[in-house]
């Protein structure tokens, strides 16, 4: 497949090497700049940069994944859908639950694939917690947490504010950290029967962190996340008969199992270095195969869930 690449961020970088790992073909990039454009495709392989939208996208790629900021999401994908390309878009794909039913709709009619590059619903640690879950008993309490200090805030704490922490461009750390840990309550649990939320705004309006707490029938579900801070706890999900615990929710090395008066049990200590490779290897094969595409159906109800955190937040975040 040949495959265009937008962006050239670190997480481009990551996607360009689960994509010669799985040899997938490099084809074209397209970046804002030709200065940043040649230096990154120099360096991943790529033989063919662009600095016009319109020219990428009739470039002969396939399929594209979309790594621009994340206003630029929904747009760029709309245009390259009704380009009649495939489409993969990094979390988050949209801020609006309204345009994700627009992009699926287009999606769908063209017969294309549309997916959210969302690591931990490909990584294989998801099935393994889905199971472990099974041996604790009845689920009494979740903690999810992920807090990751961004290297970006030393310069905000100087007086620099970069685009990371502009409101108006990167929306909020609900959307670029938040997102994960939202992701595995709603694909361990559905959807929530109450929401309640708060967050710590900075000096310029920006979400630098919050916390969410969702209720279900027989247990509470708290989620911590932030930009500001590291997290030093695991995650963990605790039941009358024992726990599971996950080390990181982006990239999961360890996950354990802990039985009530057992054993601990180690369900996993190793992990590939580029997670990306799952997530990418699932397009890829929706791309070339055809079939039906589970992922939709939870990127659906993921976007649900996040208006009504805007809505317990005050949170308005920009279309």
């Amino acid at each position: 497949m040949k495959l265009g690449i937008v962006g050239t961020n670190f997480v481009a970088t990551w996607l360009t090497a689960a994509a010669r790992e799985l040899g997938v073909t490099l084809y074209a990039l397209y970046s804002r700049t030709e200065e940043k454009g040649r230096a990154f495709a120099a360096k991943e392989g790529i033989a063919r940069v662009y600095t016009d939208f319109d020219a990428f996208l009739s470039s002969g790629i396939e399929a594209l994944y979309l790594a621009s900021p994340t206003y630029c999401h929904y747009t760029m994908a709309k245009v390259a859908l009704t380009a009649g390309l495939h489409v993969l878009v990094e979390k988050p794909m949209v801020t609006h639950l309204w345009q994700l039913e627009e992009l699926t709709a287009i999606a769908a009619e063209r017969g294309l694939v549309l997916m959210e590059a969302m690591r931990p619903a490909h990584d294989p640690a998801l099935p393994l917690v889905r199971g472990a879950i099974g041996k604790i008993g009845k689920v009494r309490r979740v903690s999810l947490e992920f807090c990751q200090y961004s290297s970006r805030y030393d310069a905000f704490r100087t007086g620099e504010i970069l685009n990371a922490f502009t409101p108006e461009i990167s929306g909020a750390a609900l959307l670029d950290i938040g997102i994960y840990p939202l992701y595995w309550a709603i694909a361990l649990f559905g959807a929530p029967l109450t929401v309640a939320a708060s967050s710590t705004r900075l000096s310029n309006g920006f979400e630098g962190g919050g916390m969410i707490l969702f209720g279900y029938r027989d247990f509470q579900l708290s989620i911590s996340y932030s930009k500001i801070a590291n997290s030093v706890t695991e995650s963990a999900i605790v039941g009358e008969d024992g726990a599971v615990t996950v080390d990181k929710l982006t990239a999961p090395k360890v996950l354990r199992l802990l039985p009530r008066g057992e054993t601990p049990e180690t369900l996993s200590d190793h992990a590939p270095e580029n997670n990306l490779v799952h997530e990418l290897s699932d397009f890829v094969t929706l791309c070339q195969k055809g079939g039906e595409n589970p992922w939709l159906s939870e990127s659906r109800l993921l976007y649900e869930t996040l208006e009504r955190v805007y809505t317990a937040m005050g949170l308005t975040l920009p279309i």
